[in-house]
């Protein structure tokens, strides 16, 4: 259980995230939707620990790891998979997931299961990551931050740039991961509609605040809403 209680982030005099609560139960899918500037990536990085909050309080399990270093944050079961596909080109396939696993050691997730869900990574496994596609390199990165064995997982806009069959693909196997790894995944999109599909519950943030939060289904259904916060 990721938990997120109060949490408040200021950048100087901008107050980025504004008292948001939160619960993403393990095995779940939180969406968190909004228009550009909503708040929605600097609430990820307060999260994991890149930005340090005002005031609030983030739980895994149970345990405040609200000021604990990065590092600590990480060993202790939240990986973060920023926007951008930030892999390694230079690197191969099979050494980018090496590199998420360095840190745990023998407790490292075994490359095989990273394969078993990412078949297409276990085909390019001794390619420069430069040579894969959009979908393929958010694949990566994704498999890269499973080796660490998380309980908790962040995403931000993992279908950016992608093409529509794609964001198909990789929604599909965001669900897939937390119904087969019992994983905790708040994820952030901009593509709502393919967010709230997956979700099994979806929350709107307008100027760092949640506005909504309601079951996927009636979020989908509501134009109003959808018009007002999300520009559609």
């Amino acid at each position: 259980m990721l938990t997120i209680e109060e949490l408040t982030t200021d950048y100087g005099p901008i107050r980025a995230v504004d008292g948001v609560s939160l619960k993403v139960p393990e095995g779940s899918v939180t969406a968190v939707l909004g228009a550009n500037g909503a708040g929605k990536t600097t609430l990820l990085r307060t999260i994991c620990g890149l930005v340090r909050p005002t005031s609030g309080r983030v739980k895994v399990e149970g345990e405040d790891i609200t000021r604990w270093a990065v590092e600590e944050i990480v060993r202790f079961g939240v990986a973060h998979v920023p926007e951008g596909r930030g892999v390694i080109a230079e690197l191969t396939v099979q050494e980018n997931l090496r590199l998420g696993g360095l840190w745990r050691g023998r407790e490292a997730m075994p490359i095989r299961e990273i394969f078993d869900l990412f078949p297409r990574l276990e085909e390019r496994s001794g390619q420069p990551a430069s040579r894969l596609s959009g979908g393929e390199r958010q694949m990566l990165s994704i498999g890269r931050a499973l080796m660490g064995r998380p309980r908790a997982l962040l995403l931000d806009e993992p279908s950016l740039g992608l093409a529509p069959v794609l964001v198909a693909q990789i929604m599909s196997m965001v669900r897939r991961l937390a119904d087969t790894l019992g994983l905790a995944v708040l994820l952030v999109e901009q593509n709502a509609r393919s967010a709230l599909s997956i979700a099994n519950h979806g929350v709107v943030l307008n100027l760092g605040q949640v506005v909504v939060e309601q079951e996927p289904s009636k979020l989908v259904a509501d134009e109003r809403l959808l018009h007002a916060y999300l520009g559609f």
